[in-house]
């Protein structure tokens, strides 16, 4: 059975009140439309045709993929009304129409809707509800098989009490589908052209409509406003979370966890409260992550140790290191092994060799820095010099005095050591001590400058 998919993503969002299209506002670090077509790529379809308008050029330029097919609805007339835009290009046997404000839908849900596209028969998705206001109503026939659907406002006060909701997204045969979009009528409340509409038609045409429904009623969630929005990030975040200690993680507070991106973790991990996770994030066995901590793609092997308050983006830690608190890991750092970064220390671009350390207050560009070498406090890496920037090689077992500023390009070897206060412009030969400042002098009889007692 060969299937493609139509996402409806025309709409305004008034509600929003936003010059960004509803469909592009964030949840988890990706826009809602994303996480549809994310989950909509998993069913492996020949193609998915993407329904926009407002916004079109934005939304287009924002997701634009090979494997999108974006269709234009110049007028927003009605969901049936923006699917017919779409009906043109589809091939495919079997036709899954999806919602791009409606993010948190699973995959596992919809390959169970799709089986029930079978000769003589569609797949159409409920969900029952605590209070149905707003939503379609399924009205079911003496025998309990789907009639119709009905909208709220097209709704009787009997059919207003059904609490088994529409939630727009169905599993269609292709070749009914043009059949339907051609006899849909706008003579409703809203003078617009429902999607919905198809089901008493398909009836009619003696098809049957097998439901199904999904295991959280917040699957099916929309969002037509901040608040709405708000609701589908925290669910969403709870959602991970569940997920992530299922697989060994250790969530000190899952209602102060943010996952927007793609985590792969080990067993005996540990996280603290108000931790963020952008991007690719790999864990492993034995982490434990401090909180209020930021990590962006980057990778964290066994047995490493986030303190409180670091920012660690496109970095990998080897196994045994740690960092923070209050550290700053920026992309390009790489830590070996056992490898120390401590409070305030900055890496962009740099490699600290098995067993180095950096403990404090310092900043570290375009480096390589050997096994065993000890960075002192306050000491920089000058890597640019307004134009270029330059790298910085330290040996093994290097001792860098505090307060010293190594300008590159420079090359320091095994076993040297700087002194304290140093600038160091020349390379460094094995075993040396290079002493880079002025000469000391001690002034008898100093003067203190007063303050100038105003008139």
């Amino acid at each position: 059975m060969s299937l493609e998919i139509v996402i409806l993503a025309a709409g305004q969002g008034t509600r929003m009140r936003s010059a960004l299209p509803k469909v592009l506002h964030p949840v988890a670090g990706n826009s809602m439309l994303g996480h549809v077509i994310h989950s909509a790529r998993q069913l492996d379809p020949q193609r998915i045709h993407v329904v926009i308008g407002h916004g079109a050029d934005v939304v287009r330029e924002r997701l634009a993929a090979d494997d999108l097919n974006f269709v234009l609805q110049d007028k927003q007339l009605g969901t049936g009304h923006a699917t017919a835009q779409a009906v043109p290009f589809i091939t495919a046997d079997t036709v899954l129409i999806l919602y791009g404000d409606v993010p948190l839908i699973e995959v596992e849900t919809l390959q169970r809707l799709l089986k029930h596209v079978v000769p003589g028969q569609m797949g159409l998705l409920t969900v029952e509800l605590e209070d149905p206001t707003g939503y379609g109503r399924i009205v079911r026939d003496a025998d309990g098989k789907v009639a119709a659907i009905v909208e709220h406002k097209d709704a009787s006060e009997a059919q207003r009490a059904i609490t088994e909701g529409n939630t727009g997204i169905l599993a269609v045969p292709a070749n009914r589908l043009a059949d339907w979009m051609s006899r849909l009528s706008n003579n409703n409340a809203q003078g617009e052209y429902y999607l919905t509409d198809v089901i008493e038609m398909a009836v009619n045409d003696g098809l049957v409509v097998a439901t199904e429904q999904p295991h959280d009623p917040m699957e099916v969630q929309g969002a037509n406003d901040r608040k709405q929005l708000s609701e589908l990030e925290r669910h969403y975040q709870l959602r991970a979370g569940r997920r992530l200690m299922s697989q060994g993680v250790t969530l000190r507070d899952p209602a102060r966890f943010d996952v927007r991106g793609e985590v792969t973790v080990g067993r005996d991990v540990l996280i603290d409260v108000n931790v963020i996770l952008e991007g690719n994030v790999v864990i492993e066995d034995d982490v434990v992550i401090g909180p209020n901590c930021v990590i962006k793609d980057s990778t964290l092997r066994k047995g490493v140790v986030i303190k409180a308050n670091s920012h660690i983006e496109g970095a990998v830690l080897g196994e045994g290191s740690d960092a923070g608190p209050f550290a700053r890991l920026r992309p390009g750092t790489v830590l070996e092994a056992r490898a120390h970064v401590g409070n305030f220390v900055e890496l962009k671009n740099a490699r600290m060799g098995e067993g180095a350390k950096a403990g404090h207050l310092t900043y570290l560009g375009d480096a390589e820095i050997g096994a065993r070498t000890n960075i002192g406090a306050g000491t920089i890496t000058c890597n640019y010099d307004g134009a270029n920037k330059w790298k910085t090689v330290l040996g093994e077992d290097v001792f860098i005095g505090s307060n010293n500023s190594l300008v590159a390009p420079v090359d320091i070897s095994s076993g040297a050591t700087t002194a304290a206060g140093s600038t160091i412009t020349q390379n460094v030969d094995n075993a040396q001590l290079a002493v880079g400042r002025a000469r000391q002098r001690n002034i008898d009889g100093w003067k203190r400058p007063e303050k100038i007692k105003k008139s």
